[in-house]
């Protein structure tokens, strides 16, 4: 299996909801504000097998001391093959050096987020005023 990372904001629509539905993630259900925030995120890194979109992970930043990791998908057929340490591993070598690295994990996501390095946040909570169903 040959795959390709690449950062890049120009997604074809299409192949990002067929990923976020093939996750079962609410997202895909407004697919124009998903492209919307894809594009107008700091950063977006995909994985790709030829011209098939597998993976992304997009970062919302200042872009000097604070970074978020709202999203990080791979598509269940390749899961489990390091794609997604690949996505991580890219963004935390962009945002290396930065104050806080910060993301929200549930489920089997903790483990691997770990396993790249974060743990949890002290005593927070996380909060929010969600509109989506997948947690």
């Amino acid at each position: 299996m040959d795959i390709t990372i690449r950062e890049t904001k120009k997604l074809p629509q299409e192949q990002i909801i067929a990923l976020y539905n093939a996750n079962g993630w609410s997202a895909a259900t407004k697919p124009e504000q998903l492209c919307q925030a894809l594009a107008h995120s700091h950063r977006v890194v995909s994985a790709w097998e030829e011209e098939r979109l597998i993976g992304l992970g997009n970062a919302i930043s200042d872009g000097f001391m604070v970074v978020y990791y709202p999203h990080l998908l791979v598509h269940p057929d390749y899961q489990g093959q390091g794609i997604g340490q690949m996505i991580v591993g890219r963004m935390l070598e962009t945002y290396k050096g930065f104050h806080m690295q910060m993301l929200t994990a549930d489920g089997r996501a903790i483990d691997f987020y770990q396993k790249m390095g974060f743990e949890k946040a002290g005593k927070t909570e996380s909060m929010w005023i969600y509109a989506g169903d997948e947690h």
